[in-house]
């Protein structure tokens, strides 16, 4: 092994010498880095091999150029660079080489080798890793596009883009992003073409040598590609996919509408399809032959526009009457009503637009659950509470078992505040299950608290205690108690924690809120203090498990809950139990700390 690091040290000398001699590092340096090269060397020279070593001396080495790099720029010296750069460059390659080998299904380190070649320019390089890299992950899609738009992009070969497309497919033949990619690949070569044949036709040169093919100029590769992809992939999502590729190359336009006839024929039922064909009026432009110049013409063709996609949704959700349709269909007139507009006729215009048709799927029975919050949303806002209320008992209506749509009603009628609040949530009560009910629960304590009385309230938190599911009770008895405390004292809150810390589950908050308010009273009690924390370390942790833990601890640990446990027993000091006090404080911040 010795002798190995020996010579792979000499191999460094004539790079470390030009170094030296050209002034881009000192003597001193030099001797550094031959010190760190070696222990590295040794390193990746063991029986044993790390990837980890091997990664520490690929980013030295890359440092290293990133350093000689910045003293050339700062020094102007721009010679010797094959010796110096060009040795390390190798260096760096047979690392990766060496790492990859040993440790092939590790894609990461296969991309950090293309993104050093692509760094430092490395195309012959590149190249050879990723074929060796698609040879070993044939089963990655992400890594044949990656390859095939370095060919097309960077070295300019759309021949060997096509062929590592055409092999990629063989091992994916239904992955719809390679044939995505594969497509656009198509139209950039036939637009590049199609650029450089005009150039020369400009500068007036003889095109019979370049031989440019019509079909590929016209885009004919991405018809073939387009058809035998739709063959095999199946889906609205993927035609339209292409389809928004094709739309941006200018010369598309027979393909973009043979897709298009495509989809409207195989596709006539499906909500996507009717979606984008009403979208598309948006882009299709006046129907005038000049374009509006003044504000209100501006206004004038919007309104137009908007006019005819909801004129195509209105078919739509006549030949296709489902709530997915009636989903698109809103959803454009959210769209365009969210958008910002000087013109407050056209926001009028929108406004009634997407109310609209809000009520008309609601009248359809085709409304989805979710959107009925958005309905209501834009109703208050419109300042339409009566119209909103009416809303919101339909959807409970219709959404019975839904805690959500209650909620949304219970919440209008507070906003409202409406004296029929009370009977709906027992309404409510009446057909959701107790399961999940936690959001009713705390919307009727809240309110209780800010309408009713006091025994009201507490009447209305003991009845959720038992309503509500064991594991949503954990947070009423936390709002109780910090109910109790804020209404009632110190008193009232200690009835309710002695009437509930036997009743399980319990929570460490629920403690953690009743120790501080002990510790908030003029008069704090250490007895029952260390009663709350003996009880919480029963439920959460215990003294034998703090001694066990404490022996793997580290001492920042320990000094960090010493001292808040002494900060916390500032107001006790020199009283009779302060030291009973520290020590309980102590363990049970030690044992909360661990847990």
């Amino acid at each position: 092994m010795a002798e190995r690091v020996e010579q792979r040290l000499e191999d460094r000398v004539p790079e470390l010498e030009q170094l030296e001699r050209v002034g881009l590092f000192t003597h001193e340096e030099i001797r550094a880095v031959l010190k760190k090269a070696t222990a590295l060397e040794y390193k990746i020279q063991r029986r044993a091999l790390r990837k980890e070593d091997f990664i520490n001396y690929i980013q030295y080495e890359i440092n290293l150029l990133e350093l000689i790099k910045k003293r050339r720029a700062r020094t102007g010296y721009s010679f010797k660079k094959d010796e110096i750069e060009g040795s390390m460059i190798q260096r760096v390659h047979s690392l990766f080489k060496r790492a990859t080998g040993k440790w092939k299904e590790d894609v990461q380190l296969w991309l950090s080798h293309v993104a050093f070649c692509k760094q430092w320019n490395t195309k012959h390089q590149l190249s050879k890793v990723f074929s060796t890299m698609l040879a070993i992950h044939p089963n990655k899609p992400a890594l044949w596009i990656m390859a095939a738009k370095w060919e097309m992009e960077t070295r300019l070969s759309s021949e060997s883009a096509r062929h590592l497309f055409l092999r990629a497919l063989r091992f994916h033949p239904e992955c719809p992003k390679l044939y995505q990619e594969y497509f656009r690949m198509e139209l950039m070569n036939a637009e590049k073409q199609r650029k450089e044949k005009k150039e020369f036709e400009r500068a007036k040169m003889n095109l019979d040598e370049f031989n440019y093919s019509e079909k590929i100029l016209n885009g004919e590769m991405a018809r073939i590609i387009y058809r035998d992809a739709v063959e095999k992939i199946k889906g609205v999502e993927f035609r339209l996919a292409l389809l928004s590729i094709a739309k941006l190359f200018d010369f598309t336009h027979d393909l973009q509408k043979e897709i298009l006839e495509n989809l409207q024929a195989e596709y006539a039922d499906n909500p996507l399809t009717w979606d984008y064909m009403a979208r598309r009026e948006l882009e299709l432009g006046s129907l005038k032959a000049t374009e509006p110049t003044t504000k209100q013409a501006k206004v004038s063709e919007m309104t137009q526009r908007e006019e005819r996609c909801c004129a195509v949704f209105e078919e739509a959700v006549t030949a296709v009457p489902t709530e997915d349709m009636w989903k698109c269909y809103i959803t454009f007139c959210l769209e365009r009503c969210n958008r910002k507009t000087n013109s407050e006729e056209l926001k009028q215009k929108r406004l009634e637009r997407t109310l609209s048709a809000f009520s008309k799927a609601h009248e359809s029975s085709l409304l989805p659950e979710a959107l009925y919050k958005q309905w209501l949303q834009l109703l208050l806002e419109s300042s339409l509470s009566q119209k909103a209320a009416e809303v919101a008992e339909a959807a409970a209506k219709r959404f019975s078992l839904s805690v959500e749509m209650w909620q949304m009603r219970l919440q209008v009628l507070i906003q409202l505040k409406s004296d029929n609040v009370t009977q709906c949530f027992e309404e409510a009560f009446k057909h959701v299950k107790s399961k999940g009910t936690l959001p009713l629960w705390t919307l009727w304590v809240e309110w209780s608290e800010a309408v009713n009385s006091k025994d009201d309230t507490e009447a209305l938190y003991q009845r959720s205690l038992h309503a509500v599911a064991p594991a949503e009770s954990v947070t009423m008895k936390e709002k109780y108690l910090d109910w109790a405390y804020r209404n009632g004292g110190y008193k009232k809150a200690r009835r309710v924690f002695t009437s509930l810390h036997e009743s399980h589950p319990l929570s460490l908050d629920f403690f953690k809120k009743m120790i501080e308010i002990e510790k908030e009273q003029e008069m704090c009690r250490m007895l029952r203090l260390r009663e709350y924390y003996e009880r919480a370390l029963r439920e959460f942790g215990s003294v034998n498990s703090v001694h066990q833990r404490g022996a793997k601890s580290s001492p920042g640990q320990t000094r960090t809950c010493w001292e808040h446990s002494l900060a916390s027993c500032e107001d006790v000091r020199g009283r009779s139990g302060g030291r009973l006090h520290f020590q309980v404080h102590f363990i049970a911040n030690w044992t909360l700390m661990k847990n």
